[in-house]
């Protein structure tokens, strides 16, 4: 009896003492491994059979990012995204750009570490792209001021990229701004939210939009506008609105975009995986946003997905859950894109 206790009690340690640890360190394991993990913490044998899939998992995890750090050590000379101009990273609706948790995940650091100086929009979580692109042209005003650098490279994910338009077509940054690289953008639209908003009774919105303002406002928003920048990714909003951007675009602005496929509903995290197949219905293959014929625009147009089931979604542009993709380094990406800028000489 107290021997197969003492067998118990070292088996319990031993697992207990390596969930600890890799709870600690690791950025891939999710809310469900990690949930199964402590669920199945007092349970002889299949806390072992558990703790060696965790352990796989963050294995892989060690040799990727052993891997990641090699080839920026043997680069860091190099500085390959050390651009004429800095980065201006600009983010997407319902958002907002935070110390605490950056809504670029582990980009900014992969391109600093390789050169790049960072900064960004600042601008409110939500509102129309015309209120939008005003507080953007402040912004790129305030930095080239602040720090002399004569222009910016922006690159701006989802609502951003129209953001970023209007603010060099009608928001007068465009002596300001160098190039400007959209992700996943949806410059012609979502129908889907046409069709939302034609079908959610208007009380369901307003008091769905007053929660939103209320709730953001309280996190620093000075005036949030959740129905203004929900008009604006309609479909014939776009179309208005690309109009106007196109009859008063600058022609020398280097303009390029990115765009990218999720391959099926059960890869997209939530509310991806809910969303994708009401786009899809509407509007056909898309990210769980964003349908593929509306990602492209500018000179020069990259449309990226992975082999097999999982695809690239709205967020995984992003890293907006630090996921290793296989298939798809979105650090790696974005270093490549930048240094590309590089080469342009912007």
């Amino acid at each position: 009896m107290r021997k197969r206790f003492f067998l118990f009690f070292m088996e319990a340690m031993l697992f207990w003492n390596g969930i600890l640890r890799v709870y600690a360190a690791s950025v891939q394991l999710g809310v469900r491994d990690r949930a199964v993990g402590m669920a199945c913490g007092m349970i002889p044998v299949v806390n072992l059979i558990v703790l060696h899939s965790i352990i796989r998992t963050v294995s892989n995890e060690v040799v990727f990012e052993t891997e990641k750090d090699r080839i920026d050590r043997e680069r860091e000379s190099l500085q390959i995204c050390r651009t004429k101009y800095p980065l201006l990273l600009v983010h997407g609706v319902f958002f907002r750009d935070s110390n605490l948790l950056n809504y670029w995940g582990r980009i900014p650091r992969e391109l600093e570490r390789n050169g790049a100086v960072i900064y960004y929009g600042n601008h409110q979580s939500a509102a129309s792209v015309p209120d939008s692109a005003s507080e953007l042209s402040a912004r790129i005003r305030q930095i080239v001021a602040e720090t002399g650098y004569e222009k910016v490279n922006i690159i701006a994910h989802s609502k951003g990229g129209l953001d970023c338009r209007y603010a060099v077509s009608l928001g007068g940054a465009a002596p300001l701004v160098a190039s400007i690289t959209t992700i996943n953008t949806p410059h012609l639209g979502c129908g889907f939210a046409d069709y939302l908003l034609e079908k959610i009774p208007d009380g369901v919105q307003k008091q769905i939009a007053s929660t939103y303002n209320a709730a953001l406002g309280k996190l620093g928003d000075e005036h949030p506008d959740f129905m203004a920048a929900v008009h604006d990714l309609t479909a014939s909003r776009c179309r208005e609105l690309s109009r106007a951007m196109e009859d008063a675009a600058p022609d020398h602005i280097y303009c390029q975009s990115v765009g990218s496929r999720l391959n099926r509903a059960a890869d997209g995290k939530f509310p991806l995986n809910f969303t994708y197949s009401l786009v899809r219905y509407f509007d056909g293959p898309n990210d769980g946003l964003v349908a593929e014929p509306s990602f492209h625009w500018g000179e020069h147009y990259q449309f990226l997905t992975t082999n097999g089931k999982r695809g690239i979604s709205h967020g995984d542009m992003v890293d907006l859950n630090r996921e290793n993709i296989p298939g798809f380094d979105v650090r790696e990406f974005y270093v490549q894109l930048v240094a590309d800028l590089k080469q342009r000489g912007l």
